[in-house]
Formats: C-alpha cells, structure tokens, sequence
C-alpha cells in the first residue's frame, strides 16, 4: 500500500495552478486562488466557452476551450505545477488511462466489492467507482479542512481519510492512494509531482490495482487492471 502525497503543501505566491473545470467548484476555485495568489498564474480548462467567457479578463487568469482530461494527459507535468480537480470524473484516474504509457494496456475495472465494507459510508456508481466521506451530511464549501475537529459538527475528526484508505487490502491487488491536499478552503488539488509518482508506482506493478484520491474526508476510488 502506497501513500503519495506532497511535503510542500502550498504553492508559492507566484506558482501555477490548472484547474481541471470551470463549472460551480471550477469558478470557486479561481476566486479563492487568485486572492490568495495574487502573483500566480491561473489556467482553467473546459470544453463549454459559455463557462470560460465569464472567467476571460481576470487578472492572473487564463482559459483553454477543450477536454480537461485529454489536456492534461498531453502534457509534460512540471514537479512544482498544482492540479485542481473541478470535473465530475476522478481525474488522476482517468489522466492515467489516457496517458501513453497506459493507453493500449490497461483497463478499467469495478473497484472489488471487499472495498467497501472497508471505507466509512461507501457509495457505489454503475461504472464500478466507490464514494467514500466521514460525513453524512452535505459539507460547507469553504470548509478549511482543520486536523482537529469537523467545521460543521464541532465533534473531534474520526481520523484522515487518506491515511485510511491505504490501509485497504484487497486479496490480488495493490493500493495507491493519491492525497489532495488542501489550497484554499474548500480547494483541493496535488502536484505533477504526485502523479508523476503515481504512474511509476503503477508501471512498477502489472496486475490489478486500486487507485483512490482523498482529503481528509472524503475520497475517490476505482480500480484497473494493466499488463
């Protein structure tokens, strides 16, 4: 069981960022980025101009029209570069099934079922993705995501779910849990660092894997097989 995550947890004043969507978190992103970076540089990528057109002209901000996932896989990901995922898919997934060094050999697979009985209130798709959160309750979106207590409840954290997660086992596959971490509240994202490490980690293993991405409370999982 593999834990990636960032020692630098905060990109620096003039550091970039992509944020993968300009949909309601995608938007919310950009505003709370470009106050609190206001010498970084924004890209934001999305296939509807309608939703670029209302970011064009901030300061600090530039927009790309097209799919977020293929953009990314096409890209030569700097070490220091944050990824904010704003799309409604588990991009660091995807962006690994696109990529060339799994495209032709590798499948997605429904994550095993002795998963869920694993992680706190599992949620299950059709495709084969489980949901996993410490909350049962709708989170605010400026959550600031303190190492104590919850924001909403005020009862003490039950722990971090991404330490959790990789704790997971799973007879036949291994586990790899990519840790976002926490930029502006209610913002998440990781480095191309971090995906750099990850696809390594995978590209070390043939077989099965579960790959999941989670902030303290709540996650993404899904599963591939690759030979």
């Amino acid at each position: 069981m593999t834990l990636i995550s960032c020692e630098k947890t905060r990109p620096d004043g003039a550091g970039t960022v992509w944020i993968l969507g300009a949909g309601r978190f995608g938007r919310l992103a950009v505003d709370r980025l470009s106050r609190k970076l206001p010498h970084g540089e924004l890209l934001v990528i999305d296939e509807r101009p309608d939703r670029l057109s209302a970011l064009s002209g901030a300061p600090g901000v530039r927009t790309l029209e097209g799919g977020a996932i293929p953009f990314l896989a096409g890209q030569n990901l700097p070490d220091e570069l944050w990824i904010v995922p704003a799309v409604p898919v588990h991009a660091a997934f995807q962006w690994l099934l696109a990529g060339p060094a799994f495209a032709s050999r590798a499948s997605s697979i429904p994550v095993p079922e002795a998963v869920d009985v694993q992680v706190p209130n599992p949620y299950r798709v059709a495709n084969g993705t489980v949901y996993a959160s410490y909350a049962t309750f709708l989170c605010p979106d400026a959550c600031s995501e303190p190492e104590e207590r919850c924001t909403h409840t005020g009862e003490p954290r039950p722990g971090n779910l991404f330490q959790d997660l990789s704790r997971i086992s799973v007879d036949g596959y291994r586990v790899t849990v990519l840790r976002s971490h926490q930029l502006a509240p209610g913002v998440g994202g990781y480095t191309g660092r971090q995906l750099g490490r990850l696809e390594r980690e995978i590209l070390q293993h043939p077989g099965g894997h579960v790959i999941a991405t989670s902030c303290r409370c709540h996650g993404v999982i899904n599963a591939l097989r690759w030979s």
